[in-house]
């Protein structure tokens, strides 16, 4: 295999028509640099140049690779510039609640795309305490996530408040009704939301009620939860963001929960880049 330096000092020979002068433009000794030009002269098994004391000329062969090694040197070249444009774009770690809905994260990545070319972005999904800890060690540069009145650590920015409903299937003998009481539900299958930010409040309204159900799904996945919702499996508490034609959401009687969705900054994402970061713009937009 022919390494890249090797034809870039047979190029530099050439342009500067010594070994001298093509060292110090390789930033090389001249010995360095013959040893390179020999080595390449042995790998394509050709002599490359005829030597003289008072000049260097390309012998055939070497003609006929100068024009293989410009055009491969201008790849190289090409390459890398390409490389250090995208390198260049600004990116955005973004974490990413797991509770939040797949659509609205649908639409951030449609937004996010759109404007790609100005910045990039990597999402990073997971629990609360999980996104508060990447944002401390600065593995994330922002979070869509809770935000907590007694949490000092961060600027934050809310964007949502919102409540928590049940989520049934719209052919579900309840399922025209604005609310229902946990007493109603003692004999319904459930399905649980394990990651659920609300999950222990959740539990204590129904224990107090002296309502213990029968779990047909412990699952993290929201879309599979909902999936077996609308296919009548059973019923779950969800926040009211979560919607779809074949649920239907009234309220859980005396469930007064609610969470606060925001951005919450790490510690360099300063002013000027929370207002002209097109990533942040499109979590704002689609909220």
């Amino acid at each position: 295999m022919i390494d890249r330096y090797l034809l870039r000092y047979f190029l530099a020979v050439i342009d500067e028509g010594n070994f001298s002068r093509a060292a110090v433009r390789c930033n090389v000794s001249q010995p360095t640099l013959s040893v390179g030009i020999a080595k390449l002269e042995r790998l394509t098994g050709r002599k490359l140049f005829d030597r003289t004391n008072r000049r260097v000329a390309l012998t055939t062969a070497g003609a006929e690779l100068a024009a293989r090694a410009r055009r491969i040197e201008a790849e190289f070249i090409a390459a890398e510039r390409e490389t250090a444009a995208v390198t260049a774009r600004p990116l955005t770690r973004v974490g990413i609640l797991a509770s939040i809905p797949a659509p609205w994260l649908g639409r951030v990545a449609r937004k996010c795309a759109e404007t790609v070319a100005e910045e990039q972005v990597e999402f990073v999904e997971g629990r609360e305490r999980e996104l508060t800890e990447a944002l401390t060690r600065g593995r994330i540069d922002v979070a869509l996530t809770l935000m907590r009145p007694d949490e000092r650590r961060f600027d934050a920015e809310p964007l949502l408040e919102e409540g928590y409903a049940l989520a049934l299937s719209i052919d579900h003998p309840l399922a025209g009704r604005d609310e229902i009481a946990a007493e109603e539900l003692a004999a319904e299958t459930m399905i649980v939301r394990r990651h659920c930010e609300a999950l222990a409040a959740t539990s204590r309204h129904f224990t107090a009620r002296g309502v213990r159900p029968f779990f047909a799904l412990r699952t993290f996945d929201d879309a599979r939860a909902l999936t077996l919702v609308e296919a009548g499996l059973g019923i779950t508490v969800m926040p009211e963001c979560f919607i779809g034609p074949g649920l239907s959401r009234p309220r859980l009687t005396g469930f007064d929960e609610r969470r606060t969705i925001g951005l919450v900054y790490g510690a360099d994402m300063d002013a000027a880049r929370r207002a002209g970061s097109p990533v942040l713009a499109a979590l704002r937009l689609t909220s």
